[in-house]
């Protein structure tokens, strides 16, 4: 079989390596049409290389935010759990070590303390972005429905909705819908500014359909970051500006992996293969047309070609 060539071409603003068999008559791009695209290159966006992601201090977050930093991003990373705030939960993390991370791999880690549920914290941040010069992308992460399952409430976890205490309704909601909300509203402005933002609200399969055993009111909050994804997309799409729900499956992060045995870890993935699978939707030239939908993380590996188990 002969050799295929390679060229690079560019499409909706992304340099992108594709492959054109060399067996093809007259000039390689005479057939891009054929060509199978294998490779996102060259970023030529507009937009600053930034990022924004919040509930970083472990897990998905901190997975998400170290990958960013792996392929070049500032990346701002804000939760309650550091140096100057002390630590919000026995699990291990703070703002402090998830920026070193991301210098550590090649990126500009910025960390800030940040209470989500409290509006005038997140706006002092969004200010301090804006001055720095701008955000391409939003990972809103940040979720407090897990505060109590990870302080051991496993049992509480998994009662029927009227023995569970009303707080985790507001901790699923306030700690995290209401908080992407927030987050999304007053970073809108700066992702509007480029033609290529992106907001990642995560969320997980739950949002789409119902699973008999799930809890009512982790249930409806993921159905509701769905439709939020969706919403926010419709509106932000005359500005180039996408969001997506990110549905990652069963991730090994420091809270779930204190009830390993209870669970069935086999295809689970890690937060680091979480966040590479987030670093290459930022560049995916056909992130428009992913706009307000919800895409899982598992499709988005194969399709990248990422291994999110490691």
């Amino acid at each position: 079989m002969p050799r295929p060539s390679k060229v690079l071409s560019a499409t909706d603003g992304v340099w992108r390596l594709r492959r054109v068999p060399s067996s093809a008559a007259g000039s390689p791009t005479d057939h891009v049409a054929d060509a199978v695209p294998m490779v996102i290159a060259v970023s030529i966006t507009s937009g600053p290389r930034t990022g924004w992601v919040t509930g970083a201090t472990r897990g998905v977050g901190r997975g998400v935010a170290v990958a960013l930093g792996a392929s070049g991003w500032t990346v701002w990373v804000t939760g309650r759990s550091g140096k100057g705030g002390g630590a919000v939960s026995h699990l291990p993390g703070s703002v402090e070590e998830t920026a070193a991370a991301v210098d550590t791999v090649g990126g500009i880690g910025i960390a800030r303390l940040c209470d989500h549920r409290r509006d005038d914290e997140v706006g002092a941040v969004v200010d301090e972005i804006s001055a720095a010069g701008g955000l391409r992308l939003l990972v809103n992460n940040v979720w407090g429905g897990y505060e109590r399952l990870n302080a051991g409430a496993w049992e509480e976890w998994n009662a029927p909705f009227w023995d569970q205490p009303v707080e985790l309704w507001d901790a699923m909601f306030d700690g995290g819908i209401r908080a992407h909300y927030v987050a999304s509203r007053l970073c809108a402005p700066l992702l509007r500014r480029h033609p290529d933002g992106l907001v990642v609200n995560i969320s997980m399969a739950l949002g789409q359909s119902h699973v008999a055993g799930q809890g009512v009111a982790y249930s409806v909050a993921k159905a509701a970051e769905d439709r939020l994804s969706l919403a926010m997309a419709e509106q932000l799409a005359e500005s180039g500006v996408s969001a997506v729900s990110l549905h990652p499956g069963l991730v090994r992060t420091e809270g779930v992996m204190q009830f390993a045995e209870q669970l069935d870890l086999a295809g689970s993935q890690s937060p680091e293969g979480v966040g590479r699978v987030v670093a290459r939707l930022a560049d995916d030239p056909a992130l428009m047309s992913m706009s307000g939908s919800a895409v899982s993380v598992a499709e988005l590996a194969q399709r990248y070609q990422i291994d999110v188990s490691a």
